[in-house]
């Protein structure tokens, strides 16, 4: 049986390393639908399995955008707590 996207989208955002980021398009493109990134912004929206995080996943603009669990802010710092331990934002 084949994935569906929302699954592959986990599966790649899983993937990413502490402390670097990827775009909503990035991610949709890695889960095989470029152009898709606003569906991935909706999956992201409404994760709250603490084992995909979310919070790497930002706008093309750079942008953090939202956070489901806390907000930007709450993003902003675990992306800064994760780059102090060592790791770089792409």
């Amino acid at each position: 049986m084949a994935r569906s996207f929302a699954d592959r989208v986990r599966d790649v955002v899983r993937q990413i390393p502490r402390g670097e980021t990827r775009t909503y398009g990035e991610v949709a493109a890695a889960a095989g639908h470029p152009g898709a990134a606003r569906a991935v912004g909706t999956i992201m929206k409404n994760n709250y399995d603490p084992s995909v995080p979310c919070h790497r996943v930002v706008r093309r603009d750079g942008v953090l955008g939202d956070y489901n669990r806390g907000g930007s802010a709450e993003k902003a710092r675990l992306l800064n707590s994760e780059r102090k331990l060592g790791h770089r934002m792409s």
